[in-house]
This record gives C-alpha cells, sequence and structure tokens, in this order.
C-alpha cells in the first residue's frame, strides 16, 4: 500500500491540531489571520463601490493631502521629524476672523517644530458676492518678527484657489530679498517659497522653529459678501502608508489590494485544481480513447504561451478583473496538475475498496466522485494551497504590465503607478516597498500552509 491514503483517515479537527505542533503552520496561520483582519476592516471601513470611486477619483478630490508624501514611519529611517500636513479653517473656527462692513481679517496661527520644509502653501477661498469679487491682501509673520507681503489676489470664482508655492513672482521676489538682504550672498542650495519662508538665515538650509502666522486682508464689493479661507500648509509624511502622485492615499490600494488578491488567488487556485482533479479521475479511470484524447489537450496546453495569450486576449478585449479571473481558469485547466493527479488515479483505481465497489454494481461516475476524488482531494489540498501566491502574483504582474483592470484598487496597480511615475528615480520608495510587502506576507502564508499541510497528508515528510 502506498503512503498517500494516509491521508484520507485525517478529520478537520485532527488536521488542525497537526498544524500547530509545526512553526511553519503557526505562522501560516498567523499571517493568515492578519490578512483575513485586513479584508475584513476593508469590507467594512470602505465599502467597495466607495473604494472604486475615491480610487478612481482625480487629483481634486485629494487636494488637501500632500502629493507624493512619505509614510511617517520613514522618519525611524531618516533621523528627523519631517512635517505633518496643517489644515485651519476659518469656517471652522480654527482662525480668528473679524468683519466689519466691507472688510474682512482672518489671521491664522500655528506652530511649527519640525526638522524640515514643507512641500506646498496652498490657500483655499470660500466666497460669497454678488458683484465684484473679493480682492484679498496676504501677510506673513516668521518667529523672529520679520513679516512679507505675499500677494495682492482677486478671487476668480467663489471657490478659488491661491497656489502661494506655485506664484514664481512671489518667489523670485522671495529669493532676491534673501539673497540680497539677509544671507548677502548666494546660498548653496535653491530657495523656493516654502524654504524661504521658513528659512532660518544662518547660511546652512535649516528651519526656522516656532510660530508662523498668515494674515489675510480681504476687500468687499459690498457688506452682504463674506468670504472664508483653508490654509493648508502641506507636510511631507503622511498616514502610515503615504500618498501617490495623484495624492491618494496607498492605504486605500493596500487594504483593498487584499480581499481583491485573496479573491483572485483562492478562487483561481480551487476552481482549476477542482477541475484538473476531475479531469485526471476521468482519464485515469476510463482510460483508452477518453484518456488519450485528455492526455494530448493537457499536453497542448501545456505548451502554449500563457502570458502572451493574456496579453493579446486584453489587448483586443476590455475586461475587468473578474473577467480576467475567468480567463486565467480556462487558460490552467488543463495544466501539469492534470498529469500528476492522473499517477494518483491509476494507484488507487487498483484498491481493493474500488474492486469491491465494481463487485457491487457501482458505475463509473459513481466510483469517481464518491470513491476516487475524495481519496485524492486531501492529497491535492497542500498543492491548492501553495498554488495560490502564484496567481495572486500574476494578478499584480498582469496590473503591472498594464494588463490588469485600471479601476480597481491592487496591489499591482500601486507598482503600475510606481513606475510609470519613477517612483524609484525619484526616491518614493515606500511606493513599492509596501505593496511588495504585502505579496510576499501572501506568499509566505500561503508556502507555509502548504508546507505544513503537506507534512500532514504525507508522513513521509515527517522524517525530513
Amino acid at each position: 500500500m502506498s503512503a498517500y491514503p494516509v491521508a484520507a483517515e485525517f478529520g478537520f479537527k485532527a488536521i488542525v491540531k497537526e498544524l500547530f505542533s509545526y512553526k511553519t503552520g503557526i505562522l501560516a496561520i498567523a499571517l493568515l489571520l492578519l490578512l483575513i483582519g485586513i479584508s475584513v476592516y476593508a469590507v467594512v471601513a470602505i465599502p467597495y463601490d466607495e473604494a472604486v470611486r475615491l480610487w478612481r477619483a482625480g487629483e481634486m478630490t485629494w487636494l488637501k493631502n500632500p502629493r507624493n508624501a512619505a509614510p511617517v514611519w520613514i522618519e525611524l529611517f531618516v533621523g528627523k521629524k519631517l512635517p505633518r500636513t496643517i489644515i485651519l479653517s476659518s469656517a471652522k473656527g480654527e482662525a480668528s476672523k473679524v468683519k466689519e462692513g466691507r472688510r474682512v481679517v482672518i489671521e491664522y496661527s500655528f506652530d511649527y517644530s519640525y526638522d524640515d520644509f514643507p512641500s506646498e502653501i496652498t490657500l483655499f477661498f470660500s466666497a460669497k458676492y454678488g458683484g465684484e469679487p473679493p480682492v484679498v491682501k496676504v501677510y506673513w509673520l516668521r518667529p523672529d518678527g520679520e513679516e512679507f507681503f505675499l500677494a495682492n489676489y482677486t478671487l476668480r470664482s467663489p471657490d478659488d484657489k491661491y497656489y502661494i508655492s506655485n506664484d514664481f513672482k512671489l518667489e523670485t521676489r522671495l529669493e532676491t530679498f534673501i539673497i540680497k538682504e539677509r544671507l548677502r550672498g548666494k546660498p548653496s542650495f535653491a530657495i523656493t517659497v516654502e524654504r524661504a519662508l521658513f528659512l532660518a538665515y544662518t547660511g546652512k538650509l535649516e528651519v526656522l522653529k516656532g510660530k508662523y502666522k498668515m494674515r489675510l486682508e480681504a476687500t468687499l464689493a459690498s457688506e452682504g459678501d463674506d468670504l472664508d479661507a483653508d490654509l493648508v500648509v502641506y507636510g511631507k509624511v503622511h498616514g502610515f502608508t503615504g500618498t501617490d502622485h495623484l495624492r491618494r492615499p496607498l492605504s486605500i490600494a493596500l487594504l483593498w489590494g487584499t480581499p481583491i488578491a485573496l479573491a483572485f488567488g483562492l478562487t483561481a487556485s480551487l476552481v482549476t485544481t477542482l477541475a484538473q482533479l476531475v479531469i485526471a479521475a476521468i482519464s485515469g479511470w476510463y482510460g483508452g480513447k477518453v484518456d488519450s484524447l485528455l492526455q494530448r489537450i493537457t499536453e497542448v496546453y501545456m505548451i502554449l504561451p500563457f502570458l502572451p495569450i493574456l496579453i493579446m486576449v486584453s489587448m483586443f478585449y476590455k475586461i475587468d478583473i473578474w473577467t480576467l479571473l475567468v480567463v486565467v481558469i480556462v487558460l490552467s485547466i488543463f495544466g501539469p496538475g492534470v498529469k500528476t493527479m492522473r499517477a494518483l488515479v491509476m494507484q488507487i483505481k487498483n484498491y481493493p475498496f474500488i474492486e469491491a465497489a465494481l463487485a457491487y454494481g457501482a458505475s463509473g461516475k459513481r466510483i469517481i466522485f464518491l470513491y476516487i476524488i475524495p481519496r485524492v482531494l486531501p492529497l491535492v489540498v497542500p498543492g491548492l494551497i501553495s498554488a495560490v501566491p502564484s496567481y495572486v502574483f500574476l494578478e499584480a504582474a498582469l496590473s503591472f504590465l498594464g494588463i490588469g483592470d485600471p479601476n480597481v484598487p491592487t496591489w499591482g496597480k500601486i507598482i503600475n503607478d510606481a513606475f510609470s511615475e519613477g517612483a524609484l528615480y525619484k526616491g518614493y520608495f515606500y511606493w513599492v516597498i509596501e505593496p511588495s510587502i504585502m505579496l510576499i506576507l501572501t506568499a509566505l502564508a500561503f508556502s507555509f500552509l502548504g508546507f505544513a499541510l503537506d507534512k500532514i497528508v504525507n508522513p513521509r515528510l515527517k522524517e525530513l
């Protein structure tokens, strides 16, 4: 008798108990629980339709997030406190506002204790007027008492935005002033608007820490008009995952990439393995022409170029991720697994219990589905589990190549965007590292679980 049938004696409880006797089994279960927890949180916290909408939304939806901001844990490696985004709204009472007739004065005040300069500064206006738009004078007060006049800005719409960092005339004016009046010479670093407003005049690229203020003095066309504004001083870190080139939090795709990856990998592996098992059982049991036909089809499938066919299909047809899953399953049904499982079927069909079933008149279908497949199934479960990461990596690879569904937030889409935007060249390593870590954790979880199950269903491996 072969060692293989021993696997059929294991019940579910016995398998779980046996899993906990292996370190790889414990680690696999811990990683799977982590991935399942992330998946449940993603589904509950951000419904699928909302996640897709947020991910497909343009940059205007995320305007108050910093662009290409690193995650906060990056501070562990850079050794300094990086700036967070500061948002102050006069409409929410986060700034002092005085309105007298046709004049509005708004003053923002905040402490800046970070070791680096902000990435951008922007004013978001919210005005109410019927005739002429408000004219706003913008002043900046530093902790050392120095005050800068930044602009005399006329609103172009009620929800206008003044991108202070993109005001090149202001940048030239500030640069000239600082070089001539404060540094008394050209520094070794470029002077941008953010650096000019937060620069300590030491000759080095250092931040002046302390309390900063911005004052807006608006002139309204009539007393019935009104003005509010949000001051956003963008940081260089944002949350635990950071942001991308469209200011989107990467957490959306990292979170939702987990249930999508698990669903894609498990479905593809399960359906493919079960289909191959049925094909192998039919081929091995009936033999003859049926066996020859199924084996020739399997051999043709084995030599077909899998990835080029997927690329060709995606080029000619606009497919979503679930259609892509169906195509992957169809292309994988007749694979090498058919031949491996057929070999197991050929052994089992000669066992005494099969001969007994034939003796009492069991049909071929009954023997295949009630005797052979249940006997072989425990033996292929480790391979089924171990195959999940390959399908997860396949989906990520297809998304990286631009073949996947562009509307669904997945790990592969993050990597695709990162490489399209030159993330590694620009130093945004987190953009690639985070989805890669999630892919590695998934691979380790299912691989370790597959190894542990293989030792359980094949006792000979316990000796290794």
